[in-house]
């Protein structure tokens, strides 16, 4: 039994998506994100992970759905609730480019206790979260 501290890390998190490359491009294009590995797996298989930029957080794993019941999931992986967050230190900046290249929003910006947040989708439906939390949090 080691002495070590525990420390682990959610290093990916999967996301069931269509096609690999309509995801990667409108992840890459729309949300600025980093292709971080594109690796080919063989038979229809890829290791596709990305980022948003200058992360050193969590990466996405997209995985493109390979039968009919990951189908159903592709764009409601959380029953309709947002499923992730981007968190941002420039919410005006990044709402407004994201505006610009055709997100869908589905509200308003608005100012919460923790800080300024929005809903949007991704190209399957996916709800997220765009957020600058407050400094105090």
């Amino acid at each position: 039994m080691s002495n070590k501290p525990i420390e682990q890390r959610i290093g990916n998190i999967a996301l069931v998506v269509e096609n690999y490359d309509d995801a990667i491009e409108f992840y890459t294009k729309k949300l600025q994100f980093e292709l971080i590995e594109d690796t080919d797996l063989g038979g229809g298989k890829r290791w596709v992970q990305i980022s948003p930029p200058n992360s050193k957080g969590t990466n996405l794993l997209l995985a493109q759905a390979s039968n009919e019941e990951q189908l159903k999931s592709v764009g409601n992986q959380a029953g309709g609730r947002v499923f992730l967050f981007l968190q941002t230190n420039d919410f005006w900046r990044d709402y407004e480019l994201m505006k610009a290249q055709g997100v869908e929003f589905t509200e308003e910006p608005r100012i919460e206790e923790y800080g300024t947040v929005v809903v949007f989708k991704d190209l399957y439906g996916t709800k997220w979260d765009l957020l600058q939390l407050n400094q105090a949090n």
